[in-house]
Formats: structure tokens, sequence, C-alpha cells
């Protein structure tokens, strides 16, 4: 495509009502826990581009430590999640889904921080819609993207560096403060 959706990870918008939300105390986060759950929860829609053979090879995926899975729970069921593909420094989103109000962003909070902290330097979405703008998600040129992209491939990340944040204060604290930005 001409362009390209890409969230940079120092520019995530947290609003406040989020950030209320996730210091509530009601949600817990996780990373690679029920992966098959989270990719059915995004397949679970009207229309939906996640068949049988997508979900068989995204599975297929994340057993071989490619594809990731971030889940936020409240009250032990899953309320949101979003599921992704590591390469290099780069992650590529592929589909989100909330059950409950904001599961969704707050998934995307958990795994933007974490990517950061995980050495990752690109988040790419793929495509640009007003939800994810309002998130952050910019669009850049065919170009920048390949610069951008040749630069992540060779970055040293690795998602399973450190553990996933499991104090929802320290992320909202991190995202917002303004040396996160950069």
């Amino acid at each position: 495509p001409r362009v390209r959706g890409v969230l940079p990870l120092d520019g995530f918008h947290m609003s406040r009502s989020l950030a209320r939300r996730m210091r509530s105390g009601n949600y817990t986060a996780t990373l690679d826990v029920e992966f098959e759950a989270i990719v059915d929860g995004c397949a679970n829609r009207e229309e939906t581009w996640i068949n049988e053979t997508i979900r068989e090879l995204v599975i297929e995926l994340h057993a071989m430590g490619h594809a990731h899975g971030f889940g936020v729970w409240s009250k032990g069921r899953l309320v949101g999640g979003m599921y992704g593909v590591a390469l290099g420094g780069a992650f590529f989103g592929e589909s989100m889904f909330s059950a409950k109000s904001d599961g969704s962003k707050m998934s995307l909070a958990w795994a933007v921080d974490h990517l950061r902290r995980t050495g990752f330097v690109l988040y790419d979405t793929q495509f640009n819609s007003p939800h994810l703008a309002s998130l952050g998600v910019r669009e850049v040129s065919r170009a920048a993207y390949r610069a951008s992209l040749a630069r992540a491939l060779g970055a040293s990340a690795d998602i399973s560096r450190l553990p996933l944040e499991n104090d929802p204060q320290a992320v909202v604290q991190r995202i917002t403060q303004t040396s996160y930005r950069g």
C-alpha cells in the first residue's frame, strides 16, 4: 500500500478515562495466556477475516514463538485482547477485541508498554482508522515505512526478555509521563 498505519511506541494516546479505568484495580493483563481464546475473541464478530485456516496458522505461529497475545482480565473473565506477530524489533498487530468497554484499548496499552520495555521499535497496525488514530496511530509513506521496517528487523528485541508488568499503575505512569513520549 502507498501508506501504512504505524503506532509510534512512544506516541500511544491514553485518554484520562482509559487511565482511570486501568488504575481502578479491576483489571489484570497477561501475555501468551489463553492465546486461542484471544484469537477467538478477535474472530467473534459478524464479519471477520479470521477464518479457520488463518486461525490454525496463527496458533501454529504462536506455538513456534512468533505470534503473541495480550489479554485483559476482570474477575477471571477475558474482557479484551489483541494479538500480533513479532519479527526482529517489529510487532505486526493483527486484530483486537473488546468484550467489555475499553478492553481492547487496555490490551493495546499493556502491549505498547511491554514492547517498548523489551526492545521493539515498530508497531505496525497495517492500516489506520478513526478509532486507531485516536490512540496515536498515524499513516506513513511507503518509503518511510520501509526504512522503519529495515531498522526494526535489525533491532534486537525479545518479547519474553521481561515479564509483563502486572501493575497497571506503572503502565499508565510510563505511558503518560512526558519523558516516555520521547
